[in-house]
């Protein structure tokens, strides 16, 4: 029988370490036979299987479970990018005593395997010398099958960004089909989603008190599998729209708690019955009359309320439903309010736990604080991991974002509540790559996360941020109860570029212009010590119906923001420049609102030399839209208004080569598409214009022809003048088939 999720969860570090913390630290994981021997270990506890090279940084999946599994006395070892083929690499540490742990890694597998067009990549960032090819398609699926034919018996937990995604019947782009939850397909016995430093943690402690991970069903952040709903749960049916329920149903889906503290038609009910007293009260009594008693409803306990999403084979079947299900999932998203949800599959349901608590600052140092040894195993002999170089003098200040972004993942894997390390824990990071991390120059690479400029920015009432379920704190407008005083992170920037032996701080994550231009002194700031040289930044788009489908603001504030940058760069006297990401086929982009996009581009004389194609990731909003063309942000029903959505290759193909307007192989393309939409005007060299009426790649081919042909002309008459003066033949006469055989030589 399930119990209840409980309210209060234990500190990260308040846990009693398991008995092999006798063994101590170590200076890596052990990814062989060899180093367990070393370190005296006759097994390990728990492996972790992983799509990535095993970097030990906290800046890795691997390396910040491994570590904290450590901290908490238990042996980890790491199986990096083993061969799928066969269980044999499964096998090389042996059998764990508790559970493998199974993740694709950084990135979902098949984002780091083919591009936005489904063509596959030639190299991977997180693999030594980026050679692709070694991870399979679905990676954390592929391991956990080979885990369990090592050793059935074993218990696999399924984790990482690639699981946590997939978590829930979702559609995938590369088949363009709606594919059942991953744990159903992984043969996994637990799936742990977001970042699952708390739920691991529980699980393996529980796991070491003899319980079975079959019977443990009450950890926040976790799913699994189920036969049927808890006699003590309170279900709530989801699984239709566009129908009427109950009269007296008790909870709307599409309820915004910041806005109304009951649900509507219980407010009403109670406002009828408080109405229905008040008229008796004048009503004079009749003889024999029946007196009737109100009891007042009582209200639904959260820990034991489920609701119950359309059937795998329904939202398979009907995009409506697709719909309707991704939009309570998103609005079940908030720690403090969500509820948990189950969604049948075939004869079995998939159940998912409310995401788990987010991390206090506290526990983000002692996260971030952990021995990491902050660099590649030594088994890959110095080998460059590019994805490491990328990270290697950077530091993480923050998790999650409340963005919310629509073709984003952060928010739905990191959640939107903001978790901060101290500037104490963070300042001695920096040190410490300033003292151990080999090549350091003196340049800090980022202080940042999911963004730039979120750091210890959270909801000014924690009761309201309890109970909201905005999807976005900053769309369409930023929230009034949300603080965006940037003063702890310029207090911080202003700490660590004063370090000794810290030469520079730069600022590489996104940056949020829109919180940014909320605190000029930031810009400030930001603009006169820690850009180095370009800032990008992501407006992602011009036009208003595709920005609405991002959660993303107007370029409006773009240009308040360009403003500032400009003015205080012009202040520090130095030479920066801001490099503006727009994205190409969104859902809700028409071809207008790209050549709006073009233009634009070139009325400020921008010129992208990479852009981005929309990308449907698994579980994402915009994917929904994409899937399904309707918008999961607003109620859905069968008759509610539908999303344009760009899917054949050659429209994608024009969006993307509008945004590179200036390259002169897109120019036939856009010429064409120009005339088809009647603005032909926009063909020519002038100022206002977008593409020249001339193609040189035309004229180049039409050049090296005639080139050709020319030359062709000139030896013909070279030949003929050779053959005249050796055979005393006229020049137009006809060689008969002896003369054509013979070679004529020069004296």
């Amino acid at each position: 029988m399930a119990t209840a999720i409980p309210n209060h969860q234990q500190k990260l570090f308040d846990y009693s370490p398991y008995w092999a913390e006798c063994y101590g630290t170590s200076s890596f994981l052990p990814m062989s036979r060899a180093e367990m021997d070393q370190l005296g270990w006759d097994s390990c506890d728990i492996i972790i299987v992983t799509g990535d090279a095993y970097v030990d940084h906290p800046s890795f999946g691997m390396a910040i479970i491994g570590r904290l599994l450590e901290a908490q006395g238990f042996r980890v070892g790491i199986i990096a990018q083993p061969d799928w083929h066969s269980k044999t690499a499964f096998e090389q540490l042996g059998e764990p005593n508790l559970f493998f742990g199974v993740a694709a890694g950084n990135m979902d597998s098949m984002i780091n395997r083919y591009t936005a067009d489904r063509k596959p990549r030639s190299d991977d960032a997180y693999t030594p010398e980026g050679i692709g090819g070694k991870r399979p398609d679905r990676a954390s699926l592929v391991y956990a099958q080979r885990c369990k034919e090592a050793y059935p018996h074993i218990p696999v937990v399924l984790g990482g960004i690639e699981a946590s995604l997939r978590r829930i019947a979702h559609y995938d782009y590369w088949q363009q089909k709606v594919r059942r939850s991953i744990l159903m397909d992984a043969t996994a016995d637990i799936l742990l989603y977001g970042n699952a430093e708390r739920a691991i943690v529980e699980l393996a402690h529980r796991l070491t008190r003899g319980e079975s991970i079959a019977d443990i069903r009450d950890i926040r952040g976790t799913s699994f599998i189920r036969k049927d709903t808890p006699k003590n749960w309170m279900e709530i049916d989801s699984t239709r729209v566009d129908q009427p329920g109950k009269i007296d149903r008790i909870v709307n889906p599409y309820i915004n708690t910041t806005e109304l503290s009951e649900c509507e038609l219980e407010q009403r009910n109670q406002e009828r019955n408080q109405q229905w007293i008040e008229d008796k009260a004048y009503r004079p009594k009749r003889a024999n009359e029946h007196k009737l008693q109100f009891h007042p409803r009582a209200r639904l306990a959260r820990d034991r309320t489920v609701i119950r999403l359309p059937a795998f084979e329904k939202v398979r079947n009907d995009k409506v439903l697709y719909a309707h299900a991704n939009r309570v999932l998103h609005l079940e998203t908030n720690p403090g309010n969500a509820r948990a949800l189950v969604q049948k599959h075939a004869h079995s349901d998939l159940w998912i736990n409310p995401p788990p608590i987010p991390l206090t600052t506290d526990e983000m140092d002692y996260v971030f604080g952990l021995p990491y040894a902050r660099q590649p195993h030594p088994a890959y002999n110095n080998a460059r991991i590019p994805a490491y170089e990328m990270i290697r003098f950077s530091v993480n200040i923050m998790r999650g974002c409340f963005g919310g972004c629509t073709f984003c993942s952060i928010t739905e894997h990191e959640g939107r509540i903001i978790q901060n390390r101290s500037q104490e824990s963070i300042l001695q990071e920096v040190e410490d790559i300033r003292d151990k991390v080999p090549g350091f120059t003196g340049v800090i690479s980022d202080l940042g996360g999911p963004t730039a400029n979120m750091y210890r920015l959270a909801c000014k009432d924690p009761k309201i941020e309890a109970s909201c379920r905005k999807p976005s704190c900053v769309y369409p407008g930023i929230c009034k109860n949300l603080n965006t005083d940037h003063q702890p992170l310029k207090d911080l920037y202003r700490k660590a570029r004063h370090l000794k032996g810290v030469k520079k701080v730069l600022i590489s994550s996104g940056l949020r212009y829109d919180l940014a231009v909320q605190d000029p002194e930031y810009v400030k700031e930001l603009v006169t010590h820690h850009v180095g040289g370009y800032l990008k930044i992501a407006p992602e788009h011009t036009e208003s119906e595709p920005l609405s489908k991002m959660m993303k603001p107007g370029i409006g504030t773009y240009d308040r923001f360009k403003e500032l940058f400009e003015k205080y760069t012009k202040e520090a006297g130095k030479e920066q420049y801001l490099i503006p990401y727009f994205i190409a086929a969104h859902p809700g982009t028409s071809n207008e609102d790209m050549l709006n996009l073009a233009l634009w581009l070139k009325r400020n004389n921008f010129r992208a030399d990479q852009v981005q194609a929309f990308y449907p990731s698994p579980m994402a909003s915009a994917t929904t839209m994409y899937h399904t063309g309707k918008n999961p942000l607003q109620k859905v029903t069968y008759k509610s208004n539908g999303v344009k959505t760009v899917k054949d290759p050659e429209t994608r193909r024009l969006h993307k080569a509008l945004l590179r307007y200036h390259d002169p192989q897109n120019w036939a393309l856009i010429r064409a598409e120009l005339k088809n939409m009647g603005r032909a005007e926009l063909i020519g060299s002038g100022e206002k214009q977008l593409v020249p009426e001339y193609d040189p790649v035309e004229k180049t081919q039409s050049y090296t022809t005639q080139r050709r042909k020319n030359t062709a002309q000139a030896h013909k008459r070279r030949t003929k003048k050779i053959r005249t003066q050796h055979t005393g033949l006229p020049p137009n006469a006809k060689f008969k088939s002896k003369m054509n055989k013979l070679k004529i030589r020069s004296k």
